[in-house]
């Protein structure tokens, strides 16, 4: 196989979920395309590259100092969602369960990854908190060990006794990923969360 070609497919699958056949078709199928496609492609991942970045206040990827959600003064109703990805923000919003603020910590807890607090956007969730006059702050992060941990450090850390803290209600199972779950059982999931 061409040298260019193969270094390409190297690069696609090492994007989450796409293996090596889903990266070589994908390849191909740009190279082959008369219509501009892989031009597009190019020009965009630049321009998005160069212009997008996580928001000042809560990490949501954005092209803007803020992102749409903190803008959004309607959303200003004292919920704080935690979440581990944007990914897991476009679920949210897409299931149309959630109508507060967001925060994306860009990772969990992980000993074995090597993966500390300072790792993780967490230092400025105290004083959002504050800021933002926060009551409650729900966690839907997987429910893995890295999730618990992550959870649990997180309420340690925070030292206002007015604000109360859920995670999401059963309906997303053991090892649980939000990418995988239908809206439904997320519409259960978050309307049943349980107080910690």
């Amino acid at each position: 196989m061409n040298i260019k070609i193969e270094k390409l497919i190297k690069q696609f699958a090492k994007l989450p979920r796409v293996g090596t056949r889903a990266a070589t078709r994908i390849v191909i199928s740009l190279l082959q395309d008369k219509t501009g496609k892989s031009e597009a492609l190019a020009h965009a991942l630049i321009d998005a590259t160069e212009h997008i970045h996580p928001c000042s206040q809560c990490g949501v990827l954005t092209d803007n100092e803020y992102c749409e959600y903190c803008m959004d003064v309607s959303r200003k109703n004292g919920q704080l969602c935690l979440v581990r990805d944007f990914s897991d923000v476009l679920v949210l919003e897409k299931s149309g369960v959630f109508h507060g603020r967001y925060h994306v910590l860009g990772g969990m807890l992980s000993g074995t990854d090597g993966i500390t607090p300072n790792d993780l956007n967490i230092a400025n969730i105290s004083a959002r908190v504050e800021k933002e006059n926060i009551n409650e702050i729900i966690f839907a992060l997987p429910n893995t060990v890295e999730g618990k941990t992550t959870q649990q450090y997180i309420i340690s850390v925070i030292n206002n006794k007015d604000v109360s803290f859920s995670e999401l209600a059963s309906g997303v199972p053991l090892g649980g990923d939000l990418d995988y779950i239908d809206d439904g059982t997320l519409t259960l999931a978050f309307g049943g969360r349980k107080k910690l």
